[in-house]
């Protein structure tokens, strides 16, 4: 049993994870600002402390040692550099949470594995991500800093919609509407249940071989975003969903604030290979596969009419660029 402090908590897959490491049996500890909106199970310590703000932090950790440190909520080298200061000494694992969209972005080749080059010049999150790891990785050779790094990709449960428009896009099926697909919808799209990639990471945890290694935790499952826009179709009720392929340059132009997300992930065909982490955690695999995803997207959404939330700005984006490709037609 292990002494796990998790920097976040809540989130897609913080809190998957926090369920899982309970499961395994370790003592976990939660630090965040207490309003995440999924739940924490009642075993769990709570610290509330803002993140952001070091001396909280500090206070909230003063003398306690941690068998492992799992950050979820740093993204810029400042950020990491706080906690090597604070962390160094008082625990015998700090794993940070990076992204697979760190790797070079289109990728050369297929499938990717942790060898392939971190590079990706279309979003700065990502490059801040590679700072991150940069930092992380000096620190281990420097000092035997005991980092271990992480990189999901795209990893959902049943209150996070994959597609542009999230639920808007689910409304519109229904309605009968065009919904906007990126690209041709043929490239190939890793997408991951929460679940799944909480076996990964708990598997990681005070494993010896982890230390100054970095995994990729996707799973196997890798099908094209027309097949994704289909099941959750099917999941709504809709046979015959109106999907309008539109260039993602096009969208990315015409919708500034999710082009770097667009043209610095989603665009391109992304597998991995995740045999590194699978001989460390041989029980990882993929077990909930996106046709069942898709009916527990739906059936959470439907039984919560509260958060279907409606985007008038991508309502009006989805009928203008589903007219103008059509019309080019």
């Amino acid at each position: 049993m292990a002494s796990i402090l998790f920097i976040g908590g809540t989130g897609i897959i913080s809190a998957a994870c926090v369920r899982d490491a309970v499961a395994a049996g370790h003592r976990v500890t939660v630090l965040n600002r207490g309003r995440g909106s999924r739940a924490i199970p009642d075993e769990v310590e709570r610290l509330d402390a803002d993140v952001r703000d070091r001396n909280a932090v500090r206070a909230a950790v003063t003398g306690r040692r941690f068998d492992v440190v799992a950050q979820f909520l740093a993204f810029t080298p400042d950020q990491v550099r706080a906690d090597v200061e604070l962390f160094e000494g008082r625990c015998g694992q700090y794993v940070f949470i990076s992204s697979a969209s760190a790797y070079q972005t289109p990728p050369s080749r297929l499938p990717v594995t942790e060898s392939t080059p971190l590079r990706n010049p279309f979003w700065q999150y990502s490059r801040d991500k590679i700072a991150c790891e940069d930092l992380l990785v000096a620190a281990y050779r420097d000092r035997g800093f005991p980092v271990t790094i992480v990189r999901p990709s795209h990893t959902y449960d049943e209150r996070a919609l994959p597609t542009l428009g999230g639920w808007t896009d689910i409304a519109r099926m229904r309605e009968g509407r065009p919904v906007l697909v990126h690209g041709d919808g043929t490239s190939l799209w890793t997408i991951t249940h929460s679940d799944d990639v909480a076996v990964a990471f708990t598997g990681l945890l005070q494993h010896p071989a982890a230390v100054g290694e970095a995994f990729t935790i996707t799973g196997t499952h890798a099908p094209t975003w027309d097949q994704i826009y289909e099941w959750l179709a099917d999941a709504a009720g809709v046979a015959h969903p109106d999907l309008v392929h539109v260039a993602s340059e096009t969208i990315a132009a015409a919708a500034p604030e999710i082009g770097p997300t667009l043209l610095g992930d989603k665009a391109h065909s992304m597998v991995f290979d995740v045999s590194k982490v699978r001989a460390l955690v041989p029980g990882f695999r993929t077990t909930v596969t996106f046709d069942e995803g898709a009916r527990r997207i739906l059936a959470y959404f439907d039984a919560h009419p509260e958060e279907q939330e409606r985007d008038a700005d991508h309502d009006a984006l989805s009928d203008r660029l589903a007219a103008h490709a059509r019309a080019v037609v």
